[in-house]
Parts: C-alpha cells; structure tokens; sequence
C-alpha cells in the first residue's frame, strides 16, 4: 500500500501545481511602470507634491506661474480688444467709463465714475479726446491699460508714476512703460541699471513691462491722459482724485501689498496706505536728474521680493 500512498500524493502536488500556475502568470502583467518626473512635466499643472525631487518641485512651480501669466496676458489682451472696440463705435461723443472692463476692478470701485467729480473728469477728457487741437496720450482704449491689465484680486506690488509719456508713441497705459521698438526714456534706463545691479537682471532691448502687471504690478500713474508735448497738461482735473480711490481701495481692501513710492509726487500718496497692513518702499525718483540722489542703491526690487515671500506670496520675476 505504500507505493500506492506515495504515487497519490505526487498526483496530487502536481495538480496542485498545475492550477497555481496560471493565477502566477495573470498576477505579473507586462506592463512599464510610469515615472513621476515624467508625469509632472507633461502635466505642468500637476501637484509639485506628486514629485520626490525638490528640483522637479521647482521646476512645477515655475511652470505653473509662467501659466498663469500667460492667462493674465491673454486677458489683459482681450481687454484692450474690447476697448478698442468700443472707442470705434464712439460717434463725436467719447464715454471714459466704457474703457474700463476689469470685472474686479468695478467691483473693486463701485459707483465711483458716479461721483461728480468722476462726472466732470469724463466730460473733460471727453472733450480733449474729440474735440482738442492736440491728440491725447495714451491712445483711448489704453487710458485704463494698468487696471485692465492687473485684476485687483490679483495685485501684490504697486509702482506709481506722475502722468504719462507725452511723446508720440510712447504712453500705453502704465507707468513707465513703452511699447517694443519705441526708444527707452531715461527714466526705464535708470530702472533697469537698479534692476542688474541688485538682481543681476540683463538689461532689455526694450521698454514694454506687461511682463510685470502679468505677476500683479500694477503699474500706476497718478493722473492718466496727458496733451501731446505738454506734459501735467491733464493734472488737477480729476484724475489724482480717481487714483486717490484706487490706492484707497487697495490699502483698505487688501493686504501685504508692497507700495514702491520713487519721488516726492508718489510719496505723497503714502497717507492713503495703512502700514498696518501694507509694506512702502521711498526711494528717489529713477530720473536722470535725481537717480543718483538715492533711487541707484535702493535695492527695491529684491526688497519686494524678500517681503513678498516673508508673507507666503510668490516673488516677482522681473528678469525682461
């Protein structure tokens, strides 16, 4: 009987291992595992966390930012677009409240084109624009390019100008820039020689800083239209209020905003923001008359940057 015994319990191992074999071949799929760097840069909006590496962390950061800025661009765009239309359909009878198209930034100000003072500003600037001997700067769809470009919700910086380029072709909207191909005035030079020496920035073939309303600079003069040639023409008419609101606005509405006040005439303005809340910068006026005076040295873009991420926000890029 033992023989019998043993050819049994051979029969039965092997059947045994006869019906484990398949459920082995089924549990080992042939299939290429997908790494995660891989992953996160085909997917830029992929969570940084998802990535072990801190440099694949970095690299998603950037990605994701350079996202948002070209979103912000395209907006800021559309914008425009939609001012120039609405300037076109104008017929002998210029309407400043049409160019200005932020939803937050009329959320921001509600009511305030309103106001009699806004009333008369409107009428003036109306009658400069259609009326006036001399053409108005900035062309009329960019009166608002600052607001229009940088939604309030979306602000962390403040630059502020005095009042618009008055050259042919050089005002677009925000303070101190020019559009590419337009020569750089001596004021943008002297700003971009601070920016290489503090941050080691190359100085750019141009003036156009819509790069930096993309990251929430908002770029703003304290008055806004200006006569040909004739610069200040514009002021006391209105406009300091209108950008008075609009400073108000931001120190009450917001926080940790970081102010860059060159000059006494931006300086000024500084009893509108609560310091409570907010950061200043002083620094001289960036003119060649007065750059060498303090502006050269000021160190206030990497300043911004250290304040803004004290405060947990993302720092400027302002490499052109």
């Amino acid at each position: 009987m033992r023989p019998r015994t043993e050819e049994m319990a051979s029969l039965s191992s092997k059947t045994l291992m006869d019906l484990y074999q398949p459920v082995a071949k089924r549990m080992k799929p042939n299939v290429t595992p997908i790494c995660k760097s891989v992953t996160s840069q085909s997917n830029p909006d992929s969570d940084a966390d998802t990535n072990d590496s801190p440099q694949s962390s970095i690299l998603s950061v950037k990605q994701k930012s350079r996202i948002e800025c070209n979103k912000l661009l395209a907006k800021s765009k559309r914008n425009m677009k939609i001012c120039a239309d609405r300037v076109s359909s104008w017929e002998g009878h210029a309407k400043l409240e049409d160019l200005l198209v932020e939803e937050t930034w009329l959320e921001a100000l509600p009511g305030e084109f309103q106001k009699p003072y806004a009333k008369n500003l409107g009428q003036f600037v109306g009658r400069e624009i259609c009326n006036g001997a001399d053409a108005i700067y900035p062309p009329s769809h960019m009166i608002f390019n600052a607001l229009n470009s940088t939604p309030f919700d979306r602000v962390k910086a403040v630059i502020l100008g005095q009042d618009p380029y008055h050259g042919p072709g050089q005002a677009m909207g925000l303070s101190f820039s020019v559009p590419v191909g337009v020569k750089v005035p001596s004021s943008l030079v002297n700003i971009f020689k601070e920016l290489k020496q503090d941050l080691g920035c190359s100085v750019p073939s141009h003036g156009n800083l819509e790069k930096w309303t993309s990251q929430g600079v908002l770029l703003l003069n304290a008055v806004l239209t200006v006569r040909k040639h004739q610069a200040n023409s514009h002021a006391k008419k209105g406009w300091e209020q209108f950008t008075d609101a609009i400073i108000r606005t931001i120190s009450q509405k917001k926080e940790g905003v970081v102010f860059l006040l060159w000059g006494n005439s931006a300086q000024e303005k500084s009893r509108l923001i609560d310091t409570t809340k907010h950061h200043i910068l002083k620094a001289a006026h960036p003119s060649g008359l007065s750059a060498n005076r303090g502006f050269f040295g000021c160190r206030h873009f990497s300043k911004t940057n250290q304040l803004l991420e004290q405060m947990g926000i993302s720092p400027i890029d302002w490499e052109l």
